[in-house]
């Protein structure tokens, strides 16, 4: 491989482009060893494969279908419908701040090196390792929901498969349900030992999945049911009568936007590729972006569908259905069962949800394993060394089965306390957010002067756009922190600030104790 020099997108300087042996060439491998690393991952994602690791972790059948109990019990119709673009148009602005900054730096390492990059020398160090641990840590807690979550809905399939909760049906005990957990990771380790060729393909087969799931579900429910709700209801009824004790309506919409905010979670997947994605100065930003545009069109068209085939929100949600209080597991039992007289229709449409929640947890287990890789790469990990190697198909082999240990372990708790469980879990949504938000903030204030744009930028827009996507980070951390229920008891408590507070605690007493002595922030890995 040889290097030349060709002129910068959209500017006057000159940057570095790597052409291999057959002639083509590779800005973001150039923009990569500008950035003092060499190239150890194998780069072979097109932007499609990009595009797909995020858009199939975001997985809008997944996110949607585990909380839309949560959509329907805090506002129902009117929130869901409504909040989607709320929580759309708020994400869609840090998504375009994020991206702006990946085609600057397009490394494995994300939001912690970007953090590094944009808050000064002084401050690199610190900045890098208060925004990685959230990172990882949130990634981690997102595999352990998501495959959690499909363990949970295979126990649902079975018990409707087996006659349901009314007609004695098995139900998995806590004990079967992380065993579902645990078999599920394994599977997910297995495969994201196998070469990113593979992945890339299991990756863009998942997006067609999600894609064409969305499509198929949206139309198949609301037509099989013999009863559907109004229009006037899938877009106007608010569903204050939630069982928790809250009567404001701006409090229970906030509430509701859980749901839309907890699935359009995971789009770093696309920066976390870029050490494996073909110009991904490039194409890592139009990963991210499109993925998110992507899942808020399908995303509502996926809401609207399922809730014309609502219609007693009491029942849904009741724990007495024969579903067990699986909402949407309910309504696709009911629609096909009221058309054919069974309910196995559903069941198979169900079967659908939970393959695109598998793929999801597999990309999820993708991500983890690249970022780990690159935060050991820069010893910010206990037994770097370790985590950093990468086999003869140059797969982070270490960080992938590193990812999946985390995961179970995270959702051992369930056997205890589901509010435990779930507590450590709301990280996947506040402590991922938070990672993003922090490179955000630093190139808004300290890097607003000095910041160098790569080929996707956003003008004169960059600053606008970077504090409306802090400011609403800010928001919903503090939202999504307020109680639940009322009154506020030990078993009522909405843990989330307990379990970021305590992250955010961990984090920064290692700091203080330990990693202040010795770790210096992003370090080249170029010889020489």
């Amino acid at each position: 491989m040889t290097w030349n020099k060709s002129p910068a997108d959209g500017g006057g300087s000159a940057v570095a482009v790597a052409v291999d042996a057959d002639g083509g060439d590779d800005t973001g491998m150039a923009r990569l060893r500008e950035l003092g690393y060499k190239q150890e991952l194998k780069r072979d994602l097109s932007v499609l494969s990009n595009f797909a690791f995020s858009f199939s972790i975001i997985s809008v059948l997944t996110g949607i279908t585990t909380l839309y109990n949560t959509g329907l019990n805090f506002g129902g119709p009117a929130t869901m419908t409504f909040g989607w673009f709320v929580a759309g148009g708020f994400t869609m602005t840090v998504g375009l701040s994020m991206a702006e900054i990946c085609s600057s730096f397009p490394t494995s390492g994300g939001l912690y090196y970007w953090s590094a990059r944009l808050s000064g020398k002084r401050w690199a160090p610190f900045a890098s390792w208060i925004t990685g641990w959230f990172n990882i840590v949130g990634q981690w807690a997102v595999t352990t929901s998501v495959d959690y979550s499909l363990a949970q809905l295979i126990q649902v399939i079975i018990l409707l498969a087996t006659g349901g909760k009314n007609g004695g049906g098995y139900l998995a005990s806590k004990y079967v349900v992380i065993a579902f957990h645990a078999a599920i990771l394994l599977s997910h380790a297995v495969i994201n030992s196998l070469p990113i060729t593979v992945l890339s393909f299991f990756g863009q087969f998942a997006a067609a999945w999600n894609m064409l799931g969305v499509f198929v579900l949206m139309i198949a429910v609301p037509t099989v049911a013999t009863e559907r709700a109004s229009a006037d209801f899938v877009f106007t009824h608010f569903n204050t009568d939630n069982g928790a004790g809250i009567h404001s309506n701006f409090y229970i919409f906030v509430l509701g936007l859980l749901m839309s905010q907890y699935t359009l979670t995971g789009y770093d997947a696309s920066a976390h590729m870029t050490e494996e994605t073909k110009n991904a100065d490039k194409n890592g930003p139009i990963g991210i972006i499109s993925a998110i545009g992507i899942s808020i069109v399908v995303g509502w068209g996926y809401i609207l569908g399922i809730t014309f085939a609502v219609k007693d929100i009491p029942y849904l949600l009741s724990p007495n259905n024969e579903a067990g209080g699986y909402a949407i597991a309910e309504v696709f039992y009911l629609a096909f069962k009221s058309r054919y007289g069974n309910g196995v229709g559903g069941i198979i449409c169900l079967g659908i949800v939970a393959v695109a929640i598998y793929f999801c947890g597999m990309s999820s287990v993708t991500s983890n394993s690249r970022m780990a890789y690159a935060f050991s790469r820069d010893g910010a990990m206990p037994f770097s060394s370790v985590w950093h190697k990468v086999n003869n198909q140059e797969v982070p082999i270490n960080a992938v089965w590193l990812s999946v240990s985390v995961a179970l372990c995270m959702a051992l708790p369930s056997l205890g306390s589901l509010v435990a469980f779930q507590a450590m879990v709301s990280i996947a949504t506040i402590g991922l957010y938070i990672s993003y938000a922090l490179p955000i903030l630093f190139r808004v204030t300290l890097a607003r002067k000095h910041f160098s744009p790569g080929p996707f930028n956003l003008g004169r827009y960059g600053v606008l756009v970077g504090w409306v996507a802090v400011l609403w980070v800010a928001t919903i951390t503090v939202l999504f922190s307020l109680p639940v229920t009322y009154p506020v008891t030990k078993d009522t408590l909405n843990y989330t600030p307990v379990a970021v507070g305590g992250l955010f605690f961990l984090v920064l007493s290692s700091w203080m104790l330990s990693a202040r002595r010795w770790f210096k922030g992003p370090v080249t890995n170029l010889d020489g």
